[in-house]
């Protein structure tokens, strides 16, 4: 609502209504020959690439794979027997397929059953959505090692959504953590580890030092590219303590990344501070006049806060920059005198000013507020 003196140009806010012409899907335009054209035929849209499937996640060039840290790492360097799975637990484990077979109750889903003869152990595996390639490779005597969440199953232990893979004899686990990166629908985690790897390995200078030495020496900081090169591939057989630290991000790679982030933050934040210093502004200086006459009709006084605060915000209208605050308080701190305060040094330098509120309601909350404050000092409050 707009805030001016009584001989100001009164200026009226009007709501216009847009207008949009409004199109029609289906409709048949007519020829030359008065015979109406056959509907255009809709074409699917094109499935989108791997490219754009990365830039979904702020990937766009291969320097932006580099710091793509993992969400979390899943441990696949053991199996662990289907006889020892336990309900609630993340477990990696092998058996021989029985069945598999697509039931339509209560909807549409895969179920599985691989079972250990030896141990007398079976564990289900539910797929609710799924393609014939799975019910293809999940065939009868084959030897699956799956990867899950276990929950107690209407049949017993079952993992819902299994990793899974066809194994033999031969097949060997891996020595190290698996990361698990942040996606998005149709991205694999495979296919990001292997652009990822790709990325680390294609070009040595993406992981050059980016601190001085004394920095880091001082900071007792790891090097960007060992804290890089961990994070993404942490080494074989690693202690249930940095392991911890790893998933916890307290380990000293984390630590290392975010020191740089939170550096690039503060950096960035002195350019943004730097090149607003060089815009110029309007220069509120005030007479105080109204300000004055506020302070004697709200029936209070201010606290320290409210006073260091306002003192801080006038100080800054009086200067040639644009001014950027962000006054936070809770509920009845105090903050709409401030702001009132505010708007009356704009106002007794001659401009007008725009009390603006995110609803209708606080809006007309501030309108009553500010007409009972200012009623009778020479100011015409508009709603």
């Amino acid at each position: 609502m707009p805030i001016r003196k009584r001989d100001g140009a009164r200026r009226s806010i009007r709501r216009r209504a847009s207008k949009t012409n409004d199109g029609f899907a289906g409709v048949t335009s007519s020829n030359a020959a008065g015979v109406a054209s056959p509907p255009s035929r809709a074409k699917s849209p094109a499935r989108p690439t791997a490219a754009e499937r990365l830039a979904r996640i702020g990937i766009r060039r291969e320097e932006d794979l580099v710091l793509h840290l993992p969400l979390r790492y899943e441990d696949h360097t053991h199996v662990t027997p289907l006889a020892q799975v336990k309900i609630g637990e993340t477990v990696q484990t092998e058996g021989v397929v029985v069945s598999a077979e697509i039931q339509y109750r209560p909807r549409r889903q895969l179920v599985c059953l691989i079972r250990d003869e030896e141990r007398n152990a079976s564990l289900v595996l539910r797929f609710f959505s799924f393609y014939p390639s799975h019910q293809k490779a999940l065939a009868p005597a084959a030897r699956v090692r799956v990867f899950g969440d276990v929950r107690d199953g209407y049949y017993g232990p079952e993992i819902v959504h299994p990793q899974f893979k066809v194994v033999t004899g031969e097949t060997t686990l891996p020595d190290r953590l698996t990361p698990v990166y942040p996606t998005t629908a149709g991205l694999s985690q495979d296919l990001l580890r292997k652009v990822i790897e790709r990325a680390l390995v294609a070009d040595p200078k993406r992981l050059d030092e980016t601190l001085p030495d004394d920095v880091v020496r001082r900071r007792k900081l790891w090097k960007f590219g060992d804290a890089v090169r961990f994070l993404h591939a942490p080494p074989p057989r690693l202690s249930p303590l940095t392991q911890k630290a790893l998933d916890a991000r307290t380990h000293p790679a984390w630590t290392r990344l975010k020191f740089d982030e939170l550096l690039a933050q503060q950096l960035s934040l002195k350019a943004h501070r730097k090149a607003r210093s060089a815009k110029r502004a309007p220069v509120l200086t005030g007479t105080g006049e109204l300000t004055a006459a506020l302070l004697a009709r709200v029936g209070f006084r201010l606290t320290r806060a409210q006073e260091r605060v306002w003192r801080e915000i006038s100080h800054d209208l009086k200067r040639a920059m644009p001014m950027q605050r962000l006054l936070q308080g809770d509920v009845g701190s105090g903050k709409t005198v401030v702001a009132a305060l505010a708007a009356l040094q704009a106002i007794e330098s001659g401009k007008q000013v725009a009390f603006m509120a995110p609803t209708e309601i606080l809006a007309e909350q501030h309108f009553r507020k500010l007409s009972s404050w200012l009623s009778g000092v020479g100011i015409e409050i508009v709603w």
